[in-house]
């Protein structure tokens, strides 16, 4: 795959490695298993280690990495050192069990990413005593469950491995405390003492924290017992090819048709290229603003050569625009610098294609015949459902943060049932009840044609740019900006009501 660009200096997770089952002290090729895992994460951006055991266990040195060795006698403790942990840490706070067996990368895509965010490792599979059901939705886990909690409706599991964001420690160290006080108290059935991170799994969902659901695609990561299964999950991690599963992560999966099968389906070998280069995603985006003035200059030209010339330049401009975030995602290279330009990046090449193809066709033999019009005319209406989008993410986020907005109400913590509250007897039931058909109704047809249908209609930056190109391929800049503006109005009415039912469920 070829070197990687380094990566930002970013300050360190503190872990914590419950080494509390027989199976974390399970032989394999690199010692223990508990040992294997610890060698990953100095490997990872993990400042401080603490590994918590039944006594002194002898835990080996780590180097490269401060550890302790923190002995404790059952759940209820396990619990409580999470809380003191929580509310000492100044960073993110990772907790791990030592039985688990998971790629390098597996663990990075929540480690190391830039957010520093609160997020668990979900993947698909049957759900089981060391796989807890989870539901997700919309990339969140609304619902977590272990041997005490249930989940209804779960579409996942989870794999062990917890991070949690240092805006959310104080949560945490509350949840933890609270479990702890139910174990002691002996009020959560069942649960045993290797589910310390399924536990505050559910405690944090349950208490309103927005939990992020890292998915890790071909790559794994899950917990074994027994050195049969330690023994074949190993052997699975050596099946799978780690650099290009870490390249098909990168990929988007939820983008538009047109992105997904006409740029995604062979972009990731610009990915790979880009990233021998050692380019940046800020350079990407650079090339792509420089392929799409150079389209603006061809369709300025008004033949039908140049026009066909500027098509193909727009395109090689979208499948940059693409590829510099898939680099980003692949190198780990976020930043906020990088997605502002990439936001303003957008605006300014599809703006500047609009002047380049109002040019074009106000030079030829007809003369403009309102063309500015309609180009001005497209252009506000692009802003428009760009402020819509901006705005209603900007407000989602804000109300997240001042807490107006949580993943569901909190939920006590000494019931298992997971149940949400009948909408019937909430204030405004009847606009509530309304609002929740439509979701409910939209969210049957999130699969096949009638999802890719959902995903076109609303004219995203994929369709939009191939709609251009298009046009101006076989047609003119009237026909364009007219197609622009009949397909963009009515993607402009869908999205609002969309927002409004969303708004109000």
């Amino acid at each position: 795959m070829g070197d990687l660009p380094p990566s930002p200096e970013i300050a360190g997770t503190v872990a914590l490695v419950y080494a509390t089952s027989p199976a974390a002290g399970l032989r394999c090729d690199a010692g223990s298993l508990l040992q294997r895992l610890t060698r990953q994460l100095v490997l990872l951006p993990v400042r401080d280690l603490h590994v918590v055991t039944r006594g002194d266990d002898g835990f080996p040195s780590v180097d490269g990495m401060r550890h302790t060795v923190m002995a404790s006698d059952g759940l209820a403790e396990d619990l409580r050192i999470v809380a003191k942990v929580a509310r000492s840490s100044t960073c993110p706070v990772a907790v791990l069990p030592g039985d688990v067996v998971a790629h390098t990368e597996a663990l990075a895509a929540l480690l190391e990413h830039p957010s520093r965010g609160t997020g668990a490792i979900v993947a698909n599979g049957e759900a089981g005593p060391l796989r807890p059901p989870v539901r997700t939705e919309w990339g969140r886990v609304v619902s977590a469950g272990n041997s005490f909690h249930e989940v209804a409706w779960a579409n996942g599991t989870f794999r062990g491995v917890l991070q949690v964001g240092e805006a959310h420690l104080a949560s945490l160290a509350d949840v933890a405390d609270e479990l702890a006080d139910l174990a002691q108290s002996r009020h959560l059935g069942r649960a045993a003492d290797t589910e310390v991170a399924d536990l505050l799994l559910a405690g944090l969902v349950r208490a309103g924290v927005p939990v992020m659901a890292t998915a890790i695609g071909r790559l794994h990561c899950e917990r074994v017992v027994g050195r049969l299964a330690a023994d074949a999950a190993i052997q699975r991690l050596a099946e799978v090819d780690e650099p290009e599963a870490r390249l098909d992560a990168a990929i988007k999966t939820g983008d538009g048709f047109f992105s997904t099968y006409c740029v995604s389906s062979w972009s990731r070998h610009v990915v790979r290229l880009a990233a021998r280069l050692r380019l940046t995603p800020n350079a990407v985006t650079g090339i792509s603003v420089g392929l799409a003035v150079i389209a603006a200059i061809w369709f300025s030209d008004g033949s039908r050569v140049a026009q066909i010339i500027g098509a193909v330049a727009l395109y090689l401009s979208f499948v940059l625009d693409c590829v510099d975030g898939q680099l980003a995602r692949y190198t780990r290279a976020f930043s906020p610098l990088g997605g502002w330009l990439d936001a303003i990046a957008d605006r300014v090449k599809e703006y500047v294609v609009y002047v380049g193809l109002a040019l074009g066709y106000a030079a030829g033999p007809g003369g403009p015949r309102g063309i500015w019009a309609l180009a001005v005319g497209a252009m506000i209406l692009q802003t428009i459902r760009h402020m819509v989008g901006f705005s209603y993410a900007g407000a989602v986020a804000d109300a997240v943060r001042s807490g107006a907005v949580r993943t569901g109400p909190p939920r006590s913590l000494a019931v298992p049932w997971d149940t949400p509250p009948d909408p019937r007897s909430m204030p405004g039931s009847q606009a509530l009840q309304g609002a929740g058909s439509v979701l409910a109704l939209s969210r049957r047809f999130d699969h096949g044609v009638a999802y890719w249908m959902k995903k076109i209609i609303v004219l995203p930056i994929g369709e939009r740019m191939a709609l251009i190109a298009v046009t101006a391929a076989v047609a003119d800049a009237r026909v364009t900006f007219l197609a622009l503006l009949g397909w963009g109005g009515g993607a402009l009415l869908y999205t609002v009501a969309g927002r409004i039912a969303r708004s109000l469920a």
